[in-house]
């Protein structure tokens, strides 16, 4: 995992996009997708833009097809990703399918680029092993390390996926890191109660650590769709139905220094989180 940041501007806030696509087995065709979606949302004020999980390539269920349609960071998708940013003046955040140390298996990873590289890299932690799902048969987990953050406009981002969103250590870990806002790349598959969990815990996650939360899924029928833009409060901003759609909503340094001087949690608390 790496960080970066970006140059010193600040801003009052800033503007950020969900957007809410499902990607396909075609590589090209979910690059096309993207680049059209990143317009639209940069024409719309975007200097943020979000994908969901699995950008670049998607099967379900999950097939040998996935690594061997895996990337390299500085293969096809990022760089048309980095290409793209450079284009509109943003940075975007989206999932793919990396190349692991195992060939049989994939690095389920997040990157954030800017025009001038890539700002961060994040490789999901917790594998989606519940449900009567098994993402481990295809994914080579994330290694434990520093947390995964970049910049934008003196704003800090974290980046977690998916899965991770179960887990409050994770959240938790980039909000000690200086995070802002928290970014959620997800593909949450549909099924009894999901799009409960899904809602509910992006408004926890928020909440608990008095900050933004901004979550990208797949829309319906694989994924639950509702990619949202969740204030420190856990009121939704911004979102998106169940079809594919994208939501602008903006991310404020005041709203975070208010909320966080009206309710101290992260201050007063008696516990960190290590890792097992």
């Amino acid at each position: 995992m790496t960080s970066a940041e970006t140059p010193t501007e600040t801003a009052v806030a800033v503007a950020v996009a969900v957007c809410q696509f499902a990607p396909t087995s075609s590589r090209r065709d979910n690059l096309q997708r993207i680049a059209v979606l990143t317009a639209e949302a940069a024409s719309r004020g975007a200097r943020l833009v979000v994908f969901p999980e699995y950008s670049s390539y998607f099967v379900d269920p999950m097939d040998e097809s996935l690594p061997a349609n895996a990337e390299t960071l500085d293969g096809e998708f990022v760089t048309t990703l980095t290409a793209l940013a450079a284009e509109h003046g943003l940075v975007i955040v989206a999932g793919l399918a990396e190349q692991a140390s195992d060939a049989d298996r994939v690095r389920n990873t997040l990157v954030a680029v800017r025009g001038d590289g890539i700002l961060a890299t994040y490789r999901k932690q917790h594998l989606y092993d519940a449900f009567g799902q098994t993402e481990s048969d295809w994914v080579q987990a994330g290694e434990l390390g520093d947390a995964s953050t970049f910049e934008v406009a003196g704003i800090r981002f974290g980046l977690m996926t998916c899965y991770d969103l179960r887990f409050p250590e994770v959240a938790r870990t980039l909000v000690d890191a200086g995070a802002d806002a928290l970014v959620v790349p997800a593909e949450w598959v549909r099924g009894p109660l999901k799009e409960h969990h899904w809602t509910t815990l992006l408004a926890a996650r928020a909440i608990e650590n008095t900050a933004y939360v901004i979550a990208a899924d797949h829309p319906t029928p694989i994924g639950v769709g509702h990619s949202q833009i969740v204030d420190p409060q856990g009121v939704v901003l911004a979102g998106v139905g169940v079809a594919e759609g994208i939501a602008v909503g903006a991310v404020e340094r005041a709203t975070i220094e208010r909320v966080r001087a009206t309710n101290p949690s992260l201050r007063v608390r008696r516990y960190r989180v290590v890792p097992r």
